[in-house]
């Protein structure tokens, strides 16, 4: 008896190792003979009937309007939303209108991917109730997402708080994801997330945006973002990926040829400006259109709060890096302003500092604007020993949360395991002067990198 069972896994091992045999022999044999053939990986996820991609973008006004985009394949061509107050009884009344969608078909073909075909559709709700909790839900009459809620903005007098996140980039879906969701975990109140560019690494490739999309998932679908575009989301020859305009509504108050990637928000008492620092590095009418239109909505405005986010950094944290281009046209214009904020990314690394800072009006002074640069995906770069940086950080994921409430700005930095890694107060006082308070942690500086 042992001996036949022996026998028999022996007859079962050969049965096994013949169909493995014959398997490769086939697959051999429907290829080129001597070429190994790459399996490439089909864009995850191919859009369907249910919307997908769903997505809140800040409007000019997000008092009283909110922008929302999501994704669908070619055959859904009429697209509608609902939306009323949040309400605890699951009984949708029947009187809720549908709001139709604008929808914009959409193919694309990234080298020698297979091509996705998609409607992307955008509504802006619009009259709405500053302060106030709504609930909606996207679809094509027939086939509904989810409900989702979102909270408008105020009208400046409440507390508030956004995140904000320096390059995404690589590793988007497998790192990049655990770092947003740390940060709705660390604060799932906030008003909206901001982007510093670089949301991916190949310019038009929907593989990664849909990689992007899956590590935000329904964070995005009911915290409002608001993103400024990097070098990655443009090709060699200065075109935006062909993505961006169709996947996100973001508002159109910038200047002529820059729908969309220059603009400013109002929320409660802050207004969120944008920079296309892409085109400004490499056209010269869009830097010039820019440095007017930066100086006119710095001029024209009665926020109390003023941030600029955009991709390249006026100060460098990267060894051998320099934007003098950049401080040299637009640092005397925030100084003029007295631009509180300036939220950039590209370097790949984590530094912020004032008080080291030259004035760019009056050199025998310092700035009064923070300058932070921030990463929060897994590509890293080492970090120089400027001295204008008060705090830096290398080979860290970061997000940041920055809060807002009527005379003070709280900014907080958190590692990916949400472990407070910097922070500081920034105090606006009667004489129009501020007053910089640092609440550095007692957690040594990570300044060493992992080879």
């Amino acid at each position: 008896m042992h001996h036949s069972i022996i026998r028999l896994r022996s007859n079962h091992s050969i049965f096994f190792a013949v169909m493995i045999m014959v398997l490769a022999l086939i697959l051999f044999s429907c290829t080129t003979p001597g070429v190994l053939v790459e399996i490439k990986p089909l864009t995850d996820p191919v859009p369907g009937k249910n919307p997908d991609r769903i997505i809140l973008n800040l409007t000019e006004d997000p008092a009283t309007s909110m922008a929302v985009t999501w994704r669908t394949d070619s055959t859904v061509m009429k697209a509608v939303a609902q939306i009323l107050p949040v309400q605890p009884e699951p009984q949708i009344p029947s009187e809720t209108v549908l709001i139709s969608a604008k929808t914009e078909r959409y193919v694309n073909a990234y080298k020698d991917e297979p091509p996705i075909s998609a409607c992307h559709h955008s509504i802006i709700f619009k009259d709405l109730s500053p302060s106030s909790k709504y609930m909606y839900r996207v679809g094509d009459g027939n086939t509904w997402s989810e409900w989702f809620h979102f909270k408008t903005a105020g009208r400046g007098t409440k507390k508030f708080s956004f995140i904000y996140f320096g390059d995404v980039q690589n590793n988007i879906k497998s790192v990049w994801s655990r770092v947003i969701r740390e940060s709705f975990a660390t604060d799932p109140n906030a008003g909206f997330m901001v982007y510093a560019g670089d949301l991916i690494n190949r310019t038009g490739r929907d593989l990664e945006w849909g990689e992007w999309f899956h590590g935000g998932g329904f964070i995005h679908a009911m915290i409002p973002s608001a993103m400024t575009p990097g070098n990655h989301e443009y090709t060699g020859d200065m075109t935006l990926d062909p993505h961006w305009r169709p996947q996100f509504t973001l508002p159109d108050n910038g200047p002529q040829g820059l729908k969309e990637t220059c603009f400013f928000v109002d929320y409660e008492n802050l207004r969120l400006i944008s920079l296309d620092s892409d085109m400004i590095n490499e056209s010269e009418w869009a830097a010039k259109a820019q440095e007017l239109w930066l100086d006119s909505v710095l001029t024209h405005h009665p926020m109390k709060w003023t941030a600029v986010m955009l991709h390249h950094p006026f100060y460098s944290t990267k060894p051998n890096r320099d934007n003098v281009e950049l401080r040299t046209i637009f640092g005397p214009i925030l100084e003029k302003h007295s631009v509180d904020l300036v939220l950039q990314g590209h370097d790949h690394g984590y530094g912020r500092g004032m008080e080291k800072i030259p004035s760019f009006i009056n050199p025998d002074t310092t700035t009064n604007t923070m300058f932070v640069v921030s990463v929060s995906g897994a590509k890293m770069y080492d970090v120089s020993e400027d001295r204008w940086m008060t705090r830096r950080a290398v080979d860290t994921q970061l997000f940041q949360i920055i809060t807002i409430e009527k005379d003070t700005l709280n900014f907080k930095a958190y590692t990916a395991t949400g472990e407070l890694y910097d922070a500081f107060d920034m105090v606006k006082q009667s004489d129009s002067k501020k007053r910089l308070i640092n609440r550095i942690p007692k957690v040594a500086e990570r300044l060493t990198r992992k080879q």
